[in-house]
């Protein structure tokens, strides 16, 4: 965690949707939450701001249950193995969590149990005598999300037991027509009925609308994604399920349930929570205070809590989750931006995890450097529509972007002041047009560039960082220090100097999205690490004459076609 170093930093607390347990996850899932909070946390940090930022497995629930048989594992060590497989890959992508935690944890078990608790007591959880498909194939209640039949609404005939993914509207699963299993595709399905405990968001509504309302900073994909759910009508959730892995159900004296045996707490209920219990557990093992990040009676009214999903998780983060903070009636920080994305999507369809379709973060690392990734994934952020993942975009992304424009930058004037100065910042001449235009236009574009960051609109924060890359490019051609060394060494000096401190600021605005190139450009700049804060005053002078400097490796090797050839060959998609 960044300790504030500026008399106006605040404290900012940052999620990422939990992702889910059932496999190292996909490039769509990487985009969609985890890599725009880290794009974040890491420039809040840059800027001076005290940041805390959390993530965790999701680990509770059905597919966990049927992911660990289809392994021959135990659920606990199929979540043991999973948890260690996905934090790896987060490792590998340079995923700057505070903390990696586990929604299986004993903090959040606590908490989802005393939610549980104090919501009863305060009328917002009733149990309920409802109807569940039960499936005589596989020997088990299904819950929603494993039923699918027919749409009653539409007649789309893959419609799954809790929404239509074609006309988009909530369903019961024992509306459907016609249904069947998803974990056998067995129709042998029978209706009965069973208790479970039910979460009344109806009696939330208004409260919840008056909040959704006035909130300014989230994007429209999540207001309206919100405000649809609220206009079809909140309807109470059933927050249990018959199964055997996850949270055991407590009465409102936070006791074992009469009745509830084989039953434990849906996950959607836990999930939110362990936001809450993994910060917990950041603190026992940091020596941290979680109290002041999430208790508005300990501090956390002063903490700006920033949230960051794909628009399929929006309605469970702007209504439940709230309606499990506010109906507790603590004093519990509840989320200032709400940062939705759409998806991904790999050539016409989704990326799925359960069906194996696209690239998932393990592979991709085989296949590219994680900075390419990084770059093309946030580049092209799935902001304002579904972003279409092809190879070619992916191979001209890094080649023009990286490799043409700034890679070739930082290797011409780093080889050039090898060769001609002895590898050092080099003194003489004096600075004209040239230095006056690339330093008008590095101020005009810098602005904008934090402006974009700090508004959390990806695309055209990375456009702006591009634009500043590319005016080194424009400035090295103007100034041509290969040509003046040949009549005016003193001239030529000038704009390798000038040049070399453009090195260094590209190194420094790069750190949150390559960071691994970016270390690589600073360190060969010879920038101390007490110098890569995003503080730019002086930064035309910020490598002093005499300074040494050095030819870093190959920042970017170019993506062939045969590559994309291979790679289409082995993972699907056009080349």
């Amino acid at each position: 965690m960044t300790s504030p170093n500026t008399a106006s930093s605040k404290r900012i607390l940052i999620t990422s949707a939990l992702p889910y347990i059932n496999g190292v996850k996909h490039l769509g899932n990487l985009a969609g939450s985890m890599l725009p909070a880290d794009l974040y946390a890491r420039v809040m940090r840059l800027l001076g701001h005290e940041v805390l930022y959390i993530c965790a497995t999701d680990e509770h629930g059905t597919p966990a249950e049927l992911a660990a048989a289809d392994a021959g594992l135990s659920v606990e060590a199929y979540c043991d193995a999973m948890y260690a497989a996905q934090k790896a890959a987060g490792e590998a992508f340079d995923l700057s969590y505070d903390w990696f935690g586990r929604s299986s944890g004993e903090a959040t078990a606590r908490l989802t149990q005393h939610f549980s608790s104090v919501l009863e007591k305060n009328g917002l959880i009733e149990a309920r005598i409802s109807k569940q498909v039960y499936s005589n194939a596989d020997g088990r209640y299904l819950p929603d999300r494993y039923v699918e039949g027919i749409c009653p609404n539409c007649g789309f005939e893959a419609a799954r037991g809790d929404q239509c993914d074609n006309c988009g509207k909530l369903l019961d699963p024992v509306d459907l027509i016609d249904p069947y299993s998803a974990v056998s595709g067995s129709k042998d399905v029978e209706i009965r009925e069973t208790e479970h405990l039910y979460l009344k968001q109806s009696a939330m509504s208004d409260r919840l609308r008056d909040w959704v309302e006035g909130q300014n900073s989230w994007p429209a994909l999540a207001s309206s994604i919100a405000l649809k759910w609220l206009d079809e009508g909140l309807r109470d959730r059933s927050i249990t399920r018959d199964l055997d892995w996850g949270i055991p159900v407590v009465d409102a004296d936070g006791n074992p349930r009469d009745g509830f045996d084989g039953k434990v707490y849906y996950v959607w209920f836990d999930a939110p929570i362990a936001y809450i219990g993994a910060t917990q557990d950041w603190a026992a093992g940091n020596g941290g205070d979680w109290e002041r990040w999430w208790r508005t009676d300990a501090g956390a009214d002063d903490v700006e809590y920033v949230q960051f999903m794909g628009k399929d998780n929006v309605a469970f983060h702007t209504l439940s989750f709230p309606t499990t903070l506010m109906g507790s009636g603590e004093p519990w920080k509840l989320v200032d931006t709400l940062k939705a994305f759409n998806w991904v999507t790999w050539y016409g369809g989704k990326f799925s995890t359960s069906n194996k379709r696209g690239v998932f973060m393990d592979q991709a690392i085989d296949l590219a450097p994680s900075d390419t990734w990084r770059w093309h994934l946030m580049a092209n952020a799935p902001e304002s529509s579904d972003a279409a993942f092809t190879w070619e975009e992916f191979q001209a992304s890094v080649n023009s972007d990286l490799a043409n424009v700034l890679g070739n930058f930082v290797n011409r004037i780093t080889k050039y002041a090898a060769s001609k100065f002895d590898g050092q910042v080099p003194t003489g001449g004096v600075s004209g047009g040239h230095e006056d235009w690339i330093m008008d236009e590095i101020g005009l574009k810098l602005p904008q560039m934090i402006d974009h960051f700090e508004a959390r609109d990806f695309r055209k924060a990375l456009g702006e960082m591009r634009a500043i890359w590319a005016l080194g490019n424009e400035y090295l051609t103007r100034a041509a220090p290969w040509t003046h060394y040949k009549t005016d060494v003193d001239q030529a000096a000038v704009g390798v100097r000038m040049g070399l401190n453009l090195a260094a600021l590209f190194g420094i605005i790069a750190q949150p999205v390559i960071p691994r190139t970016a270390s690589s450009i600073l360190d060969a700049m010879g920038v101390p690490g007490d110098r890569r804060s995003w503080n730019f005053d002086g930064w035309a002078n910020g490598l002093p004459v005499g300074h040494a400097v050095s030819a870093p490796d190959m920042l970017f090797a170019k993506i062939e076609d045969d590559d994309i050839a291979d790679w289409a060959a082995r993972f699907g998609g056009d080349a």
